[in-house]
């Protein structure tokens, strides 16, 4: 109908720009992605990672490696590295690993509740892995002495004395001890709580003659560039929180190509390094000051991203003992927890952690809905099923208005299709004539675009959820839906797994997008084809562009959308029987797939 041209233009150009942002954008980059991580696997088995030290200003910091026998060094095995020093094991309801006696590192640490794939015979997921591994991450604490002073202080080679036997858990705290043997002791208590995070508390008896000042430090450290999901949505990379100039995002190439960004120094934060699912965070605790960090290093072919702080300077008198605390968060990134240590220790903004985006009033209350609704149910596509259920419900006078009103413009078709002929000539004496017609009969050309309009924040928002939050992840529907956070694994082009053949990436069109298709197609039937060529071919030929983009989405989106549209056409069916207009459903079905016959000369 010419009066939603535009309407229909705006939809048309942004169902355009995202499919071609999805296959000739994001696509290529995660193609990329993969082989340039592929690449880097290939190289890094030629270079030897980066060690750690202290830069001349005193900051923790990495250093360029020293090259192997023949210029060439191989990685252990992440076994190797583990038996290679003496170690404390970690054994939490939600973690378990190791602490590296040497550097009094946690650089060991695998998730219990979490398994690579959806198969739950596969591997734990890993987090934090030794140095001298190919994906080496890990988090080390020290001090650094003041300029000049050579006093021997923790750092990556100390060597800490453990009680025999002993086993860091929730309940028993692991206590380390090292003398410099030139008037300081050093205690390092760490603690864990039942889910993941750490407290490291660092205590300095001095008992030489004179006083001390020390410099704390701390890192998270990552040895190479780990592949991520290359989507714009979603944040991986190095981040913080730090006191009133609030959020930091910092991504792997930008630092690679800045090398190291200092921003002010603070008295409140944390920082640390983000992945999808997981993140590692350092959150320094009491009313000391410090200078956080980000930084990038680079010896050959291997990378090393490191987040730090160095906190103000801890004064230790003769005869005196002094102490600094730390927390670090390392674990899964559940909603729940992450913004109950955002509560309970008084983190700023730890909530952050987890990208809700621009559009977070919407996407975390969104959240919410599901999981409390998945408490309910038990299953997350249902609660996802019965969030639209609701969603329509609360948006009922909304899309009933609207559905009235372009019930009662097919009612008056025939009024505009008569207006449309006696002024072809005059589009301007046309456009008049149809406003007048419009407004007698109290019709809102534009009132078919409000559930359009409404769906698109929803659709963003449950887009987000899924793909951002850990507790969709392998969450599974019915049947061979294992993964509402993945795409519908089947295709139409293998004939669902029947031929043994894996189809491109985008041939990948799987059972529920097809039905959302569909569905899609049906409710766009429901209304008469316009007499707009160009506008009716837009209306056939978009439901087929909604399928082939939305089968690379998330399933629980297709789901929805597939729910949504049967809802809305039940729901429009209702109301244009009760306004008395004729459903000709099956009667543009059969038209779309009819030959036209040719005009007679």
């Amino acid at each position: 109908m010419g009066d939603n041209r535009n309407m229909i233009l705006a939809v048309v150009l942004s169902a355009i720009v995202l499919l071609g942002w999805q296959y000739f954008i994001a696509g290529p980059q995660l193609e990329k992605a993969r082989i340039a991580q592929e690449a880097r696997q290939a190289e890094q088995a030629a270079q030897q990672p980066p060690a750690t030290g202290t830069d001349p200003a005193g900051s923790p910091s990495t250093v360029a490696p020293g090259g192997a026998a023949g210029g060439r060094a191989t990685f252990a095995t992440r076994a190797e590295a583990i038996a290679a020093t003496p170690r404390v094991p970690i054994d939490t309801p939600e973690l378990f690993g190791t602490v590296n006696l040497k550097g009094g590192r946690i650089d060991d640490v695998s998730l219990k509740g979490y398994r690579v794939s959806v198969d739950r015979d596969s591997a734990n997921v890993t987090l934090l892995s030794p140095a001298g591994t190919a994906d080496a991450y890990f988090a080390e604490f020290g001090f650094v002495a003041a300029a000049g002073d050579t006093t021997p202080v923790p750092n990556a080679e100390t060597v800490w004395t453990a009680p025999a036997g002993a086993t860091l858990t929730p309940q028993t705290p692991l206590v380390l001890t090292y003398d410099n043997g030139q008037g300081l002791v050093f205690q390092r208590t760490l603690s864990v709580d039942e889910h993941a995070m750490f407290t490291v508390r660092d205590e300095v008896r001095n008992t030489g003659s004179g006083a001390a000042t020390l410099y704390p430090y701390g890192f998270v450290m990552r040895h190479g560039t780990p592949q991520t999901s290359g989507n714009y949505i979603l944040h991986e990379g190095l981040i913080g929180v730090l006191g009133e100039e609030g959020l930091q995002e910092v991504h792997y190439s930008d630092l690679a190509e800045e090398g190291a960004l200092k921003p002010p120094a603070v008295k409140d934060g944390w920082l640390g390094i983000t992945d999808k699912y997981w993140a590692t965070a350092l959150i320094p605790a009491g009313e000391a000051g410090f200078q956080p960090r980000f930084l990038h290093t680079r010896a050959g072919a291997m990378d090393a991203y490191q987040a730090d702080y160095l906190r103000d300077p801890l004064v230790v008198a003769a005869g005196q003992s002094a102490a600094t605390d730390t927390r670090l968060f390392a674990g899964a990134k559940q909603v729940k927890r992450i913004d109950a240590y955002e509560a309970e220790l008084g983190i700023r903004n730890f909530d952050l952690m987890i990208d809700w985006g621009w559009f977070y009033f919407l996407t975390k209350p969104m959240f919410y809905l599901i999981d409390t609704l998945f408490m309910l149910v038990g299953n997350f596509g249902v609660a996802i099923l019965a969030v639209t259920v609701i969603i329509k419900g609360l948006f009922f006078p909304l899309a009933n208005k609207s559905y009235v009103s372009m019930s009662n413009m097919k009612k008056i078709q025939p009024e505009m299709l008569e207006l449309r002929e006696r002024f072809k000539d005059d589009k301007m004496k046309q456009q008049q004539a149809m406003m007048e017609l419009y407004k007698r009969e109290k019709i809102n050309p534009l009132a078919g675009c409000l559930p359009i309009l409404v769906q698109i924040p929803v659709f963003f928002a449950l887009y987000k959820v899924l793909f951002v939050t850990i507790e969709m992840r392998h969450a599974p529907f019915f049947g061979w839906i294992h993964d509402l956070s993945a795409p519908d694994p089947t295709s139409l082009f293998n004939l669902f797994g029947l031929i043994p053949w894996d189809p491109p990436h985008i041939l990948m069109i799987g059972v529920w997008p097809i039905i959302m298709g569909i569905t899609m197609f049906v409710q766009m039937k429901l209304n008469p084809t316009p007499p707009d060529p160009a506008q009716a071919a837009v209306f056939t030929w978009m439901p087929l562009i909604f399928t082939f983009m939305l089968a690379s989405f998330p399933a629980g989106l297709v789901i929805y959308w597939a729910w949504n549209n049967t809802l809305s056409v039940a729901q429009q069916s209702f109301i244009m029987h009760r306004q008395g207009v004729k459903i000709e459903l099956w009667d543009n079905i059969k038209s779309t797939f009819s030959r036209k016959k040719p005009a007679s000369g």
